[in-house]
């Protein structure tokens, strides 16, 4: 089981009450799972807005059980923004 952090952006932080927690977890559809479970209510909407980076590389339209995480990895939680 891979450990790191996931940062949360915009509307996805104030969702979750805080800019960054750890994770533990192989997927990024287990850290997500993990995060709506810390973080019961609007969370679980907004993630479903979200897109996500991993180390830097977007996830994209991959299947989220798919996406393998890295010890000391970061995923980063992107809500649409708007503006330029």
């Amino acid at each position: 089981m891979a450990a790191g952090t996931i940062r949360y952006w915009a509307a996805a932080k104030a969702a979750a009450g805080v800019a960054e927690e750890p994770y533990r977890a192989e997927t990024l559809a287990e850290a997500l799972d993990a995060a709506r479970a810390n973080h019961p209510g609007e969370l679980a909407g907004v993630l479903r807005r979200c897109s996500f980076l991993i180390d830097g590389d977007p996830v994209g339209t991959r299947s989220h059980e798919t996406v393998r995480l890295a010890e000391g990895g970061t995923v980063e939680v992107l809500p649409p923004f708007a503006g330029g």
